[in-house]
């Protein structure tokens, strides 16, 4: 499909909340009259191509359906794929090795920010996505806080070149600012977020050699990464920095981005520090986008799939191989368990050999690096690394071995649902709702931490298993919406020991947090991310954030 060329709206009017009462100062630091010109711009210059990329999104999983079609490899897009000549720019030294970085790290979390700035991993993912509750508060906290990381502001904290590498996430392009309009209408979250890193920090990043780095978040097409090149080369240029200082990872997080990885890396190959690979928020993608299809029926995710099932295997080989074929690096998901405090115990021997058996598959696959959530992951992860590999990166494994057919892609694992499955599903469906409420955008829950991307398979699962009137392999039970409703109110009691409190309040949230839930999973249209319907349904809720 042609992209439509929109004409450049001029700015006409901005209006900005007034900043939460306790962060009037951080405010005003990060939105001065100078900053906020240059959100508005970058807003009025983008806005058009960004309303078009979100409907055609929407016009794409239509017609997909509509059609009973199946994603597959762009004809069109062939002689990018095909066209052995080119590679991405090589990435700054600092990038070169990327074995550990810390996961879902909020910046708004001034404690756990601080920490992992005084980690000894390679790089920190700053969170603005899937670890992290967009709130205003939030949001200027966040930004306050990167803002006095790179101008060196904290005590006792290394000087920016000395410390991990900022990988900066914005919101996705799923998320609107919604304290900001320009010419009367919401600002794009992830715009938000980076104008104002980029404004701010993106200057002092480079002169330092240490950035600006970001992540990209859901993109879904290789048309929305040349958007986010387009609006790269005009903050350089409004910057007054050299094409190409700015250096990104995209998450092949969704099912259509997987058959487009190749021009993504195209796209961006002035910009690009490789590609990401996890597994929760590229396996609820199928469900949202091919879901309501038996055939795209997926089993319960706490027995059935994990990163060595086909699907995902093959997803992993192939995102490793289009890299390095390519010049750029590729990085996995997130280690999610949570060691637990005796290291002489054998329950901590336990979770350990379980974290590093599903990371030495990544390794052996040929990803240069992944995630960890816990610090204390950091140093036996690293030893995993030097033990089985040799050099900062594996940008040598071309993976020659691998060809992945749509087919490959496409091919759920069999298998059925258990109650334990289903109850897993919920809570955490219901906990995430619930620490949302709370400005909080992750939580810990039987020994490991769970974000957004956890929250969303969980609740794609049960909408979709309702959906598909699936049995229980327990007692071959239906899984019903009244199965469903009497299975949160069993689960009460549990959910509001995880929230460590029963103050009215923290009963509330768990109130509210389940009959959104349950609104969620039994919506007639799919919604497509859970955050946009809190953000957008719900926004009433943490208003006095």
């Amino acid at each position: 499909m042609a992209t439509t060329v929109q004409p450049i709206t001029p700015v006409t009017s901005v209006e900005l909340e007034p900043p939460p009462a306790t962060l009037k100062v951080e405010f005003q630091t990060l939105l001065t009259p100078e900053a906020i010109q240059f959100l508005a711009e970058l807003v009025s210059m983008f806005d058009a191509d960004i309303e078009e990329i979100l409907q055609l999104r929407i016009v794409k999983k239509l017609d997909l359906n509509r059609q009973g079609g199946l994603p597959g490899f762009l004809p069109h897009t062939s002689h990018i794929r095909e066209d052995q000549s080119w590679k991405v720019q090589p990435v700054p030294q600092r990038l070169q090795n990327r074995h550990i970085d810390l996961g879902d790290v909020s910046p708004a979390n001034t404690e756990h920010f601080t920490r992992a700035l005084r980690s000894t991993a390679q790089g920190i993912q700053t969170d603005f996505d899937d670890g992290h509750c967009p709130n205003y508060f939030n949001q200027i906290q966040g930004l306050f806080n990167v803002y006095k990381a790179v101008h060196s502001q904290f005590p006792d904290i290394p000087h920016i070149s000395k410390i991990p590498i900022l990988m900066l996430r914005p919101r996705a392009w799923n998320m609107v600012e919604h304290n900001m309009l320009v010419n009367g209408k919401e600002v794009p979250g992830p715009v938000f977020d980076f104008g104002l890193l980029m404004y701010h920090c993106g200057r002092i990043l480079f002169e330092n050699e240490c950035g600006p780095f970001f992540y990209l978040s859901k993109v879904e097409s290789h048309g929305e990464a040349r958007l986010w090149n387009k609006i790269f080369i005009w903050a350089q240029i409004k910057l007054g920095l050299p094409i190409g200082s700015i250096k990104a990872t995209v998450l092949i997080e969704n099912i259509f981005a997987a058959f487009e990885m190749e021009e993504i890396l195209y796209e961006l190959r002035d910009h690009s520090a490789g590609l990401n690979c996890g597994i929760w928020d590229y396996s609820a993608s199928i469900v949202s986008k091919l879901g309501q299809r038996r055939e795209f029926l997926l089993p319960d995710r706490s027995k059935y799939v994990n990163m060595e099932e086909m699907f995902l295997k093959s997803y992993m080989d192939l995102l490793v191989k289009t890299c390095h074929k390519r010049g750029a690096l590729a990085t996995g998901g997130m280690a999610a368990l949570l060691l637990p405090q005796d290291p002489e115990s054998s329950e901590y021997q336990r979770v350990l050999a379980i974290g590093k058996r599903f990371k030495l598959l990544e390794i052996n696959a040929g990803l240069d690096g992944f995630m960890v959530f816990d610090l204390d992951l950091i140093e036996p992860m690293t030893k995993l690394f030097l033990e089985h590999t040799n050099g900062p990166n594996q940008l040598h494994i071309l993976r020659q071995d691998v060809n992945v057919t749509p087919k490959d892609l496409l091919t759920l694992p069999s298998g059925g649902v258990t109650l334990h499955g289903l109850k897993y599903n919920i809570g955490v469906g219901i906990l995430f709702i619930a620490a949302w409420l709370r400005g909080e955008g992750h939580f810990y829950f039987r020994g490991q931490v769970e974000d957004s991307a956890t929250a969303e398979i969980s609740r794609s699962q049960v909408w979709q298993w309702i959906r598909h009137k699936v049995k229980l392999e327990n007692d071959n039970r239906v899984i019903t919406r009244n199965l469903v409703q009497t299975l949160v109110k069993e689960m009460e009691a549990e959910l509001q020991t995880v929230l460590h409190h029963s103050t009215d309040s923290s009963k509330w949230q768990l109130t509210v947090a389940s009959e959104i839930f349950l609104e969620l999973v039994q919506k007639r249209d799919f919604p497509e991310f859970l955050t946009t319907y809190l953000n957008l349904e719900h926004t009433f809720l943490s208003a006095n954030h």
